[in-house]
């Protein structure tokens, strides 16, 4: 079947909802393992990149914040190779800076030792230095007797990358439909969408803020729902006579939650920014004022948080009125003055383009899905939680989930879906 018939007939092999950075890599992974079958990549906005994937930081991470039976501390080391490598060749924008991660204080130090110790067993260039070798790296930086350098850490311009890929995707016969949004499962490999109805061998859900949604339509993710972080960024119009910041800067974690801090980042043409929030949003895509907003979702958002916030699991009450202080433009420079030198509240006066983050729940556990999901069958697929380190990730990523699908393919057809959830780096990954 050529791939005109295939669309007209609104039959593929391959469906995948969602043109992100994981569902545009997988359709390349698809179309290169498979380039007889047809893949048809779907997405309901008009614009490429419009959500997380072209919203983020654009920092390519090293990989050395993750446990060792992680799937991130599996993938990311490997992704930032590859996609360093891609941009290199292509010769998409990147800025190799560097990163250094500081202490603010004594208390910090076994901080920067835990991290050191990751990457050890993540197989993780890291550099421990001393304050005055951070100094020669970056001569504004601060930190309380030593620090960790990260050379591999860099940044790119995502929406730059994503859309080379896509690009890449439909030379090699990956078929791309823009404005189509996923409205019903009809059973059957039937899709319902705003163009029109799809048969499909087998579907593959990449919906990001919408993941979980559309995934309890085929039987999964019953007991876990998507919370919305909004991160958003501050830009610096630094005065002309102080130095530009060289590296990203970064804070020692708080590694039981999956954010990182403030901290100062670098972008691909030499400017800072400091950031993020990680601010609960109560809508899925409250980007701005009431954009996009949706009641139904604002009701069942903010009653899941009012109870997180009144029972304050995984500390979400702190959390929470953390974030919201960094909305206050002084509260968020002053915690960036604490790792660098000449940050001053009148150089910071622009908010960047706001970010969700499609942070994964377990209801049950009444926690943060730390790591990567997944769940499927031999009729459909749904990746869950591809948060942080994601695009860094996303090739290497790609590849595992096409492995998974593959398995869920030849094996016999289940009456009722299996999952494969917080899957551990342990499992067997070919072609990496």
């Amino acid at each position: 079947m050529s791939k005109s018939e295939s669309l007209q007939k609104n039959n593929v092999d391959f469906l995948i909802i969602g043109s992100g950075i994981i569902g545009t890599a997988l359709s390349i992974e698809i179309k290169k393992k498979y380039p007889q079958r047809s893949v048809l990549l779907i997405d309901k906005e008009k614009q490429t990149a419009y959500h997380s994937s072209g919203r983020n930081s654009g920092v390519l991470h090293a990989g050395f914040y993750y446990t060792a039976d992680s799937l991130k501390a599996l993938l990311c080391r490997q992704g930032n190779e590859i996609l360093t490598d891609y941009c290199l060749t292509m010769k998409l924008r990147i800025n190799q800076c560097g990163k250094l991660v500081v202490a603010k204080n004594e208390s910090e130090l076994e901080g920067l030792n835990t991290l050191s110790k990751r990457a050890q067993v993540n197989g993780v260039t890291l550099h421990e230095i001393t304050e005055k070798e951070a100094l020669e790296l970056e001569p504004r930086v601060k930190t309380h007797q030593r620090a960790l350098y990260s050379p591999k850490t860099s940044v790119i311009d995502p929406k730059e990358v994503l859309n080379h890929l896509l690009e890449q995707a439909q030379k090699m016969g990956v078929l791309f439909q823009a404005d189509t949004a996923f409205i019903k499962n009809l059973g059957q490999q039937k899709v319902l969408t705003s163009k029109q109805e799809i048969t499909a061998g087998y579907i593959i859900n990449c919906a990001g803020l919408y993941a979980d949604q559309i995934a309890k339509q085929y039987g999964f993710c019953k007991d876990m729902t998507i919370i919305p972080f909004k991160g958003i960024y501050l830009y610096s119009d630094q005065n002309p006579t102080v130095s530009p910041l060289k590296r990203h800067i970064y804070p020692v974690p708080n590694l039981n939650n999956p954010f990182l801090g403030v901290h100062h980042t670098i972008t691909v043409d030499g400017k800072s920014k400091i950031g993020p929030t990680a601010i609960p949003a109560f809508w899925r895509e409250q980007y701005s004022g009431l954009s996009r907003f949706n009641a139904k979702e604002l009701v069942e958002i903010s009653t899941q948080e009012l109870k997180l916030f009144l029972n304050s699991n995984f500390n979400f009450r702190e959390l929470a009125l953390t974030e919201f202080k960094k909305y206050y433009k002084p509260n968020l420079v002053h915690e960036a003055q604490s790792m660098a030198k000449e940050v001053h509240l009148n150089d910071y006066k622009h908010w960047g383009k706001p970010g969700i983050r499609a942070q994964l729940f377990d209801l049950k556990k009444q926690a943060l899905v730390m790591d990567f999901c997944y769940q499927g069958d031999s009729h459909s697929f749904h990746v869950l939680n591809a948060v942080s380190p994601a695009f860094t990730c996303s090739i290497p990523f790609a590849r595992l989930m096409l492995e998974k699908i593959e398995q869920h393919l030849s094996s016999p057809m289940n009456s009722s879906p299996t999952a494969d959830t917080e899957t551990k780096a342990g499992d067997l990954i070919h072609g990496i």
